[in-house]
């Protein structure tokens, strides 16, 4: 697009200056270029307003989401769940519950003659502590927490499954 061009599509929008609008307003009226060429964009301009803007149907938003939502449905939904957190928390069980066993095991006196198994009072004052203090509260207390997690996931799951083979089978059906 040539400047004068430019200029006078700047004076017809009106987003030129008042001194430009006089100075481009005097070249339309001396200048018989600038006159034609005003005028052919003049009318060019009348023709761009005169035009109707094509608008998308009624229900092209709903077809559009329609069909992301239908795509979304087919891919199987996975679960975020990083298998070293996962790992991680069934080493933390093992562990507390062999330290346990290995603990109590080792408190024992085993004595080749008798039938008694003596655990010291002392090792059970310690236990019972660990046992009874808000410790435990929060070890049963997450262990729930983790349970009703694990449940809702297995839960979702099979609604999941559930869904995407009655989606699969009605898309069956209407081929």
């Amino acid at each position: 697009m040539s400047s004068m061009e430019e200029k006078l599509w700047d004076y017809i929008d009106g987003s030129c200056t008042p001194e430009e609008q006089q100075a481009i307003t005097l070249l339309i009226e001396q200048d018989e270029l600038y006159r034609r060429k005003y005028e052919e964009l003049l009318q060019l301009n009348a023709e761009f307003s005169a035009i109707e803007l094509d608008e998308p149907p009624m229900a092209f938003t709903y077809n559009v989401m329609e069909t992301i939502r239908t795509e979304n449905a087919q891919q199987p939904l996975k679960a975020a769940i990083n298998k070293r957190i996962i790992k991680g928390i069934g080493f933390f069980f093992v562990f507390t519950i062999s330290a346990i066993l290995i603990f109590a095991l080792s408190n024992i006196h085993w004595s080749a003659g008798t039938s008694d198994v003596h655990i010291p009072s002392s090792a059970l004052l310690q236990l019972k502590g660990l046992v009874s203090g808000p410790a435990m509260q929060v070890f049963v207390f997450f262990d729930v927490v983790l349970a009703l997690y694990l449940f809702d996931g297995y839960l979702r799951r099979k609604a999941n499954n559930k869904m995407l083979d009655s989606v699969q089978t009605s898309e069956q059906t209407k081929l």
